[in-house]
């Protein structure tokens, strides 16, 4: 498959304009490793070394149509957990190009390569550090994605997240798209996915 097949089955399936046009514009073969270069359209994961993987882009394009990023304002804060290769920030950063964009990244060869790849992206900032506790020196966050499994919904992160914001998480092999209404929480379960535990140091 080739990125013009891939983005026609994306579309195919639904996925809004905005999220297509992400995946036009991002390389996907400069986030993962050179034996796979080949293989980067494909709708599969793919390894990204140290038992990481990059996701499924249909899976990929999934969690960003549930942060309802086309919903945000300027200058808007996007968190994600479990940062990998850059690929999802570089997405991200696609269709809200005026956010501030946090990564957060346990592995550190895993930080210096998505640095290096998003080098001229001032508005993304990588950090190297156990993602499981959120970011809190930047918090509040209209959006947060956690993009590795965790073992259950995120519920220390409510505090990290605007009275309007939106968590996508994977949890187990659903993903839940969590909305913060001020005092309430709405949460949506879509099962059916596989993804890499997320690591607490």
């Amino acid at each position: 498959m080739n990125k013009t097949q891939l983005i026609k089955s994306l579309k195919n399936q639904g996925f809004p304009e905005n999220i297509l046009n992400a995946f036009r514009e991002v390389r996907r073969e400069d986030f993962v490793p050179d034996e796979f270069k080949d293989s980067a359209y494909e709708d599969i994961p793919l390894p990204i070394g140290l038992g990481q993987t990059i996701s499924q882009p249909y899976t990929i394009a999934f969690m960003l149509n549930l942060l309802e990023l086309d919903k945000l304002n300027a200058k808007s804060k996007i968190l994600e957990i479990g940062s990998g290769s850059g690929y999802v920030l570089a997405l991200i950063n696609e269709i809200s190009k005026n956010s501030e964009i946090y990564g957060v990244e346990r592995i550190e060869s895993l930080v210096k390569q998505s640095e290096e790849r998003l080098r001229n992206k001032r508005n993304i900032k990588i950090i190297n550090r156990d993602g499981s506790k959120g970011l809190k020196e930047y918090a509040p966050y209209d959006r947060i994605l956690i993009s590795a499994s965790c073992e259950k919904i995120p519920e220390h992160l409510y505090f990290q997240l605007k009275k309007d914001g939106i968590i996508v998480a994977s949890v187990k092999n659903s993903i839940y798209q969590i909305k913060r209404r001020g005092l309430r929480i709405e949460k949506k379960e879509f099962s059916g996915f596989v993804f890499v535990p997320l690591i607490e140091d």
